[in-house]
């Protein structure tokens, strides 16, 4: 039977002691890098990125404007003491890695999406006339970036996966959540095994450089196509099992709950196509020729993006470029007065289905303009 260390040193890593573990300095704020207005809207402990912000930034959301979903606050993590423990009865040799550790392995990079799975949440009420809970997101809580680091299925694989294992549990090392006086623990949420054998990523660099404090830093996953939910920052630990594993950010939230559900609600896994326009909302801008631009987003890529500025006629934008999410524009005369835009990714619906806690908001979304 292979050791833990043989495994490690086979592999060409440093054997460090299991129960080290990263210790958390308080941050004065929920969250730690600036947050000005100008590209910000502040929500209580997270911040919605303000799309007139990203016009002109190219297809990667700069750090200094990506949106930040915090539970609690953002922890001070010291990576020279960060382990990752890799554990559970899926395993068969139960690892605990360092920074350093992580960094040796094999890696690579992938342009990807993370998006709350709230986004767009305040649009059941305003659009459609619903009453939902959560955060009242607008569009601003998705974000696009090129992350590098190591895929789970290598680490998995190093720890011995069984082929019984059913579901890894990823733990974040933020705060534990406090809500209406019960303790939920730190944030952790089950993926399955063939999940996480296919494209998550455990990340330490963001954009070309190490992943700041706000998005995880020392590591955090990352699961293409998957609601934000599932890409667990500030990453711990991962408990491999051949049984099912659960947590109240799988069976309390991040479920789809109402009349058109199982009593018990439906898990939220996937995302859903969103559009968006490069400008605020109710923005002001002046009559002639302008040229509209935006981006749209679905897991699994857009074909085309159709823009209405009437509400009743449709033309198809133009692709600037494409990634994680599509850059597109489109010329409009913009006449004095009142307008309502519209933009849609392939055959977004004009209603999204209705579900208690406001999730996976995808229906076309209406975009208030002055012009002047």
């Amino acid at each position: 039977m292979i050791s833990r260390r043989g495994v490690l040193m086979a592999a060409g890593l440093t054997v460090l002691p299991s129960r080290a573990v990263a210790v958390a300095a308080p941050a004065a704020s929920p969250i730690v890098k600036p947050l000005p207005d100008s590209d910000f809207i502040v929500r209580g402990t997270n911040a919605e990125t303000r799309w007139e912000a990203l016009r002109g930034t190219g297809s990667l959301t700069p750090v200094s404007k990506f949106f930040v979903r915090n539970h609690t606050s953002t922890p001070v993590l010291d990576g020279s003491s960060w382990r990752l423990r890799i554990f559970g009865s899926g395993v068969s040799r139960p690892l605990s890695l360092s920074l350093r550790d992580l960094r040796a392995l094999p890696s690579c990079s992938v342009e990807a999406v993370i998006e709350c799975a709230g986004n767009g949440r305040s649009f059941f009420s305003s659009q459609q006339g619903q009453s939902v809970s959560g955060t009242a997101w607008t569009l601003g809580a998705v974000g696009n970036a090129r992350w590098r680091g190591v895929p789970l299925s290598v680490l998995l694989r190093l720890a011995g996966v069984s082929r019984s294992a059913v579901d890894v549990l990823p733990a974040g090392l933020d705060d534990e959540y406090v809500t209406g006086g019960v303790n939920l623990g730190r944030v952790r949420r089950p993926l399955p095994v063939a999940k996480a054998l296919d494209d998550v990523l455990v990340a330490y660099e963001m954009n070309g450089a190490d992943l700041p404090v706000d998005h995880g830093y020392p590591a955090r996953l990352v699961v293409p196509g998957w609601v934000g939910i599932a890409s667990i920052k500030w990453l711990g630990s991962l408990e491999v099992s051949e049984t099912a594993l659960h947590s109240p950010w799988d069976t309390q939230y991040y479920r789809l709950l109402g009349p058109d559900y199982p009593a018990d609600g439906s898990v939220v896994t996937t995302q859903v196509a969103k559009s968006a326009f490069e400008l605020g909302f109710g923005a002001t801008v002046s009559a002639g020729r302008q040229v509209l631009t935006g981006r749209s987003w679905a897991p699994g890529g857009v074909r085309r993006v159709s823009v209405s500025v009437d509400g009743r006629t449709w033309r198809r934008a133009t692709p600037v470029s494409r990634g994680g999410w599509t850059r597109w524009q489109i010329p409009w005369h913009a006449t004095p007065g009142s307008h309502v835009l519209r933009a849609r990714a392939d055959d977004q619906p004009s209603e999204a289905p209705y579900n208690t806690q406001g999730y996976l908001f995808g229906a076309v979304v209406k975009h208030p303009v002055t012009v002047v």
